[in-house]
Parts: structure tokens; C-alpha cells; sequence
């Protein structure tokens, strides 16, 4: 047999699929590592669900769909590589299934997308594009483009993370006074990055320029409503260079047609491209299609990020930019206890219901090595309350500094009740949520532990945490007033904790329902004089 060009016996390189333009710098990197890499042709595209089959990852950028499909015909795939920060053509839950890792290059185009934050905000303000276009078709004319100075303006920042940080910096170089909205930011974080830190409402009312940095999430939709546009400040101005959907559009459009607001530079849409274009077209507005990581730079940032953490997963390393759990551990099986830390973050973060403070994971009867994954899965899980698209294993640390949250980390040799057990305390507003969960058979998560009360329950699904005095008749309450909103209960664990001197006896209830448990049914509970709190978690 004739020799390849891999040495006689040795592996065969693993193959990548690239199946959208990438720039040369991330082809390159990948070839240089010794890596087998096809770029697609125009021509071969009909043909991918057949050629994926052959290939260990793919690359792509937004051309791509990654469907169910495409994935289950990827027989030898184990990384699909999304060359942005974006996974929204990726079907994330069938390639977690499959055990196919997606990573994505979630830093690289912060700069662009800061810096274009600007060009819109300076466009609109000074009428650029309008005098721009008087000026090419032969008219001079001064007086009708009158425009607003950003010295002395209040720039409200939505969102302040890693992009909106950068914003405020910049704002701060046009001497404008900067405020923020962050429901994950605490007091002592603002006070360290040196912004004022306000509730949406009284942002929306200071603020002459508002602009938006948030994921698209289900909390996040529509956030600047109709009643909070009307809000903002006669003649404020508002940039939206963050993600289509998190303002209501047609809202929008009224305020800029009634003059309430002065003007809006938009970059993102609810749907892209836009199909009615009104809103687009309106001579207070600057559009642009979604170009914010449209520059020379972010694109061979974006290629190069891609390509190194595509090596990264390749060689089984848990530190990379996946947007869902690594299976590739670095020894060991790990992965149930990642699984476990970070549903107990999640809850946790649920229940707290303020910004936190600071993160305890602590593990008993698990190995040292799992400390640092199994904590960082923890801290994912209360981050994903917040911020969901950008968390990972790579910016879940970074995230946390970037807001103050503290982060500590300890191991114990005893394990007392159980073989293996991992705590969560999660503290912050003057509030603390302890959560203590096990693994049953090796796979199998359960809460052992809530607070000061000992009971076993599945962290998984939609679930109501009940906290009472311990008197008769609330579970017969509990029952008819759920009854009456039409939710079914599946199953319901209780606990109890005896009155000591000082302290009444209090019960635990925490139920997991067939429905999800609207606003007037939790508040209807609330009002139960037997009820100290009632908090609903959606665990998926």
C-alpha cells in the first residue's frame, strides 16, 4: 500500500469543513496545526449533508443553517466552530444531544461593535447621512441639518458588560455623564467602574441618549416597550446596536412620528432582513444591515478566535468558548457535576432575585480536580439567568470580575450524609440562598439540601418554592388555589423545621408543576397570611 503524507501508522489528521467565507488568518492558523481544511465551494453547497459525513467539525459563519438533520449526518462530527458571536443558525440542544461541542468566538468583535455604537450615535445627531445626500444631489443647505452637541448629554447605557463598559469609556472621552441599567450589577461593582447605577425607569428619564447592549432573551423582548418609550425625554435620541426584538419596533416608530423622540440609529431588527422597511425609512432614522462586526479587523479577529478555539475543542480542552456543556472532560467523569453545579447555579440565582454578591461552591467527597470545572459550571448557571446567549466556560470568570461577584472555591475530604455532595451559597441585597445537591446512581441530579432544610427533590422543570409557617390548612390553600389557575402538580416535597426559642416553626413546599404559574397566581399566594414567600424557578 502506498505510503500518505501522514508518517505509516500514525492518526489521520482530523478534517474541517469550512462551509462559509472565513478569513485567510483562521484557515491558515488551522492548516498550520496540521489540520485537514476544505473551504467549500459555491458549487459543492447542494451537496453538504452528504459531504459532512466525512469531517470531524464545521465551520460557519450566518449562511449556514446547522440543523437537526445536518448535525445527524455528521456520523464523525465532534466541534461545529460558528465564526461570531451568534449561534442563532445553530440547533444548540441537537448537537449537545449528539455530544458535538459549538464554540463561537465571543470576544472578537466588542471593539467593532463599540466603535459603530458611535458612528450611528454621531450620524444621528449631526444628520450625516441627510446632509450627505443633499450634498449629492447639488443642494446646499445649511439650516435644515441642525444638529445636537453629545457634550454635557447623559448617554444611558442598557446593559453595562463588556460592550457597554467600553461605550461608557468612550462617552466619557466626549464629556458626557454616563448612567446604567444592569440587573446583574451590584452597588459596589458601579461604584468601582465609575457609573451611576439606576432602575430602567429612572434611566429612561435622565438619560438624552439611551443605548442598548442586552442578549435577546425572553425577559429581554420588547424591553423598550411602548409606556417605556414614553418614558424618555422629548427629544432623546436612541442607538440599538445590541440585538433585533429588544425594542418594539412599531412603538418606536410612533415616537419618532409624534416627535417625542429626536431620532434612532439602528443596526439590528426584529426580523433581518426587514421585510417592511417603514420604520427603516424614516427620515429620523440610521440604518445599517447588522454591519457592527463589519470591520477589516473584527473579521480577522473572529476567524482567528474561531479557528484557536476550535483547536481547543479538538484537543478535549474544557477551555473553550462552548455555548453548550463540554463533553470532553480532562479526566474523569465530570460531567454529571457540571450538569448538577450548574442547574444548582441557575436555581440558586433564580431564588436570590437581586444582583449577587458572591458565589460559594464548595464540594465534599469529590476529587480537587473537579473544583475549578464544577465552580465555574455553578457560576454559568447563575449568570444564564441574566445573560444566556454570551456565558461559557472561557467568559463565565470574566463576567463575574467585570461585575464584582466574588467567586470562592473549597473542597472537603468528608462527605457526611453523602458519598459526593456540591454546595451552592449565593449571596447578595442582603439575601443569602443555600443549595446542596447530589448525583443518584452517577447520573441522576437531586437537591438535598435547601437552607436550613433537609428534603430531596429533581432540579429540572418548572417548580414553585413555597416557604410557610407551619401551621394546618396551607397545603389544602395551596391546592385550591392552584387548582383554580388550572396548574397541575406532578409531584410535591415538604419540609419542616421545629420552632426553637425566638423562631417559629416554618414548612418548605417546593412543587414541580405541569404549568408554568402565572404573576396573579404568585401573587395571590403571596398574600396567604400563612406565606412568608412564594418564587417560581423555570429549570427547563
Amino acid at each position: 500500500m502506498p505510503e500518505t503524507a501522514e508518517k505509516a501508522g500514525s492518526p489521520a489528521p482530523h478534517r474541517i469543513l469550512v462551509s462559509d467565507p472565513l478569513d485567510p488568518l483562521g484557515l491558515e492558523l488551522l492548516r498550520a496545526s496540521g489540520l485537514e481544511v476544505h473551504q467549500m465551494t459555491a458549487e459543492e453547497r447542494p451537496r453538504l449533508t452528504e459531504m459532512i459525513a466525512d469531517y470531524d467539525a464545521l465551520v460557519v459563519r450566518s449562511m449556514t443553517q446547522v440543523t437537526a438533520d445536518l448535525l445527524a449526518a455528521g456520523k464523525r462530527l465532534k466541534v461545529v466552530g460558528r465564526a461570531g458571536i451568534g449561534v442563532d443558525n445553530v440547533d444548540v440542544q441537537a448537537a449537545t444531544e449528539r455530544g458535538i461541542l459549538v464554540v463561537n468566538a465571543p470576544t472578537a468583535n466588542l471593539m467593532s461593535a463599540t466603535e459603530h455604537t458611535f458612528a450611528l450615535l454621531l450620524a444621528v445627531a449631526r444628520n450625516v447621512p441627510a446632509a450627505d445626500a443633499s450634498m449629492k444631489a447639488g443642494v446646499w443647505d445649511r439650516k435644515s441639518f441642525l444638529g445636537v452637541e453629545l457634550q454635557g448629554k447623559t448617554l444611558g447605557v442598557i446593559g453595562f458588560g463588556r460592550i457597554g463598559q467600553r461605550v461608557a469609556a468612550r462617552a466619557r472621552g466626549f464629556e458626557m455623564g454616563v448612567v446604567a441599567f444592569d440587573p446583574f450589577l451590584d452597588e459596589q461593582a458601579a461604584r468601582r467602574l465609575e457609573v451611576e447605577l439606576l432602575s430602567i425607569d429612572d434611566l429612561l428619564a435622565r438619560a438624552d441618549v439611551v443605548t442598548l447592549h442586552i442578549p435577546l432573551t425572553e425577559q429581554t423582548k420588547n424591553l423598550l416597550s411602548a409606556e417605556r418609550i414614553a418614558r424618555m425625554r422629548p427629544g432623546a435620541l436612541l442607538i440599538n446596536c445590541a440585538r433585533g426584538g429588544v425594542v418594539d419596533e412599531a412603538a418606536l416608530f410612533a415616537a419618532l412620528e409624534s416627535g417625542h423622540l429626536g431620532g434612532a440609529g439602528l443596526d439590528v431588527y426584529a426580523e433581518e432582513p426587514p421585510k417592511d422597511l417603514t420604520l427603516v425609512r424614516h427620515p429620523k432614522v440610521v440604518a445599517t444591515p447588522h454591519i457592527g462586526a463589519q470591520t477589516r479587523e473584527a473579521q480577522e479577529r473572529i476567524s482567528q478566535e474561531t479557528a484557536e478555539m476550535l483547536l481547543a475543542a479538538l484537543s478535549g480542552s474544557l477551555s473553550v468558548a462552548a455555548v453548550n456543556l463540554p463533553f470532553r472532560p480532562t479526566g474523569g467523569r465530570v460531567e454529571p457535576y457540571l450538569a448538577l453545579a450548574e442547574r444548582l447555579g441557575r436555581m440558586a440565582g433564580q431564588l436570590l432575585g437581586s444582583a449577587p454578591q458572591q458565589l460559594a461552591v464548595e464540594l465534599w467527597g469529590i476529587e480537587e480536580g473537579y473544583r475549578v470545572p464544577v465552580a465555574v459550571a455553578a457560576l454559568k448557571g447563575v449568570l444564564s439567568n441574566f445573560l444566556n446567549e454570551g456565558v461559557n466556560y472561557v467568559n463565565a470568570e470574566r463576567i463575574a470580575e467585570s461585575r464584582g461577584i466574588q467567586v470562592v472555591r473549597s473542597t472537603h475530604s468528608g462527605s457526611g450524609d453523602y458519598p459526593h455532595l456540591v454546595g451552592v451559597s449565593l449571596s447578595g441585597g442582603g439575601k443569602r440562598v443555600e443549595l446542596d445537591g447530589t448525583l443518584f446512581g452517577d447520573r441522576d441530579p437531586r437537591v438535598v439540601r435547601f437552607g436550613g432544610f433537609r428534603l430531596e427533590f429533581r432540579p429540572a422543570g418548572r417548580l414553585l418554592v413555597l416557604e410557610n409557617r407551619d401551621v394546618p390548612g396551607v397545603v389544602g390553600k395551596l391546592g385550591t388555589l392552584l387548582g383554580q389557575a388550572g396548574v397541575n402538580i406532578a409531584d410535591i416535597h415538604l419540609a419542616r423545621r421545629e420552632a426553637t426559642e425566638g423562631r417559629e416553626a416554618v414548612a418548605l413546599a417546593v412543587l414541580r408543576l405541569d404549568q408554568e404559574p402565572k404573576d396573579d397566581l404568585i401573587a395571590r399566594l403571596q398574600a396567604l397570611p400563612e406565606v412568608k414567600s412564594a418564587y417560581r424557578v423555570d429549570l427547563g
